[in-house]
């Protein structure tokens, strides 16, 4: 990957969003005071517009930024999220967790329960604990509604005026540092008290994302043992630099968040499994070169530098896979499979290589009892139905993508590969349909409005599918009126 990995920062969405709040209307010096805990903000912006508002953004994201649409780190990081979701308090709305593919250091949260998290945030920490520490915090964020409660402090609400500034977001993914100056320069007339009103919520999602993780299962200790290697990772950036962050240097918040990890206790958290696999399948197929993996994999097996093995063999073979070795990562999988042969990371990467060898039938054999089992697992959903697609079993590819999306309507995949099952066997309306909702999930409503006529053109005189179609049409411009009303 060509990002530099010693350019690695963390920004926080609160750091991205909550200052370009504070500098983008007037505040009163009076109105810095962080408000009560209790406090909602519903005054200003209301529940139900902030899940239209997160809504909006999501999308936005999803036109803009390289999200990784891989269906087992997915269902990972959301797997991990829920656990510290349950234990939550006030989490109003389903929380979605989602990761960009960015090997610097970066989590991020905004309006509605969404979180992101890039790459480089799994790859660089060291424990589950540590990367748990930092969903909990942005958790923290969302559930404490701190965007709610500045806009809120800037006595009018324009969240989706403050939503559109995700562009600062969009710039720090593409080079951090550039990002960080834009920002910084964008604050350059803010009044100390504005950064210390975010200090405040930092501190906030600190103490509360620490109980949580506690209260989940998690060694609360992750938090300050990922503050320490944040604070190596920012030496020798300048103090102006550090000074205009709205989360405090990390120097400073390693001895508070180590004395509250204290108060619960030492625990010996086992190490996890899937951790070392969805760090092995981001390095194999997201950073580096097949090659350079090869090796690096390679040497963690010889010589035994690993926490798991089961794990630095799955990523030998992804190496092996994108290298299109395709023999060399079968015979590892094929272990790997007989050791434990319901795996989801295993049989994703065992199906890629089957379809690879052009075998997608043997792919198909392998997933359809599993999936019969557990026919509400997206990862293997998903599989299966490419599988399928790939052995030109077209109709049962199709059902299967239509069930998953009845549950899940803004899997941006499963309309991919739905788009991809029409095209095959001419189904244009049904693919121009397709198609309109996939535009729809990236916001680009004019794009969905024209796929959606496309689709009305090719009705022929089913009257009741046109009349079907112009109220999905009438749907998506009342979408973009709402959008513009925010």
């Amino acid at each position: 990957m060509s990002m530099n990995l010693t350019k690695k920062i963390f920004i926080a969405v609160s750091c991205l969003l909550l200052p370009l709040i504070s500098n983008a209307q007037s505040v009163d010096s009076n109105k810095n005071q962080l408000p009560e805990i209790g406090v909602v903000a519903s005054d200003t912006l209301t529940i139900d517009k902030e899940v239209q508002v997160g809504k909006a953004v999501m999308r936005q994201l999803r036109g803009q930024a390289p999200i990784v649409h891989d269906p087992v780190i997915n269902e990972y990081i959301q797997d991990l999220g829920n656990k510290l979701v349950i234990e939550a308090e006030s989490a109003k709305f389903p929380f979605s967790f989602f990761m960009i593919n960015n090997a610097t250091i970066n989590a991020f949260a905004f309006f509605g329960g969404h979180v992101g998290i890039h790459s480089g945030l799994i790859t660089q920490a060291d424990s589950e604990s540590e990367l748990a520490s930092v969903f909990a915090h942005e958790v923290a964020h969302v559930t404490q509604r701190h965007l709610a409660r500045a806009s809120q402090a800037q006595k009018r609400s324009a969240p989706l005026q403050i939503a559109s500034l995700i562009g600062g977001i969009l710039i720090a993914m593409a080079d951090p540092e550039a990002g960080l100056a834009a920002i910084s320069a964008g604050n350059a007339g803010a009044a100390q008290g504005r950064i210390n009103y975010t200090r405040s919520m930092e501190q906030e999602a600190d103490n509360i994302g620490i109980s949580m993780l506690a209260r989940a299962g998690f060694d609360p200790a992750g938090a300050p043992a990922f503050f320490s290697k944040l604070a190596q990772q920012s030496r020798g950036q300048s103090s102006q630099l550090e000074f205009l962050r709205t989360h405090p240097v990390p120097e400073n918040r390693i001895s508070e968040t180590r004395a509250r990890a204290a108060t619960y206790g030492t625990r010996n958290i086992p190490a996890s499994l899937n951790f070392s696999l969805v760090k092995a399948r981001i390095i194999a197929r997201y950073e580096g070169n097949p090659l350079r993996n090869i090796n690096y994999f390679g040497y963690q097996v010889q010589e035994k530098k690993y926490v798991f093995r089961e794990a630095a063999l799955y990523g030998l073979a992804l190496s092996y896979f994108e290298s299109e070795q395709y023999a060399s990562a079968s015979q590892i999988l094929t272990d790997l499979l007989n050791e434990d042969p319901e795996n989801l990371f295993y049989l994703d990467a065992m199906t890629d290589v089957l379809i690879a060898q052009q075998n997608p039938k043997a792919a198909v054999k392998m997933l359809t009892p599993l999936w019969q089992f557990k026919p509400k697992n997206s990862v293997l959903a998903l599989n299966l139905a490419n599988a399928m697609i790939q052995a030109k079993q077209y109709p049962e590819a199709i059902q299967i993508l239509r069930d998953l999306l009845l549950v899940n309507p803004e899997h941006f995949l499963a309309y991919s590969l739905l788009i991809e099952a029409y095209t095959a066997t001419g189904q244009k309306r049904q693919m121009y349909k397709a198609s309109a909702e996939r535009y729809g999930l990236l916001l680009a409503y004019p794009k969905a409005i024209d796929e959606l006529q496309f689709a009305y053109n090719e009705s022929g005189m089913d009257f009741l599918e046109k009349q079907r179609i112009k109220a999905r049409i009438e749907q998506f411009r009342n979408e973009m009126d709402t959008l513009e009303r925010l």
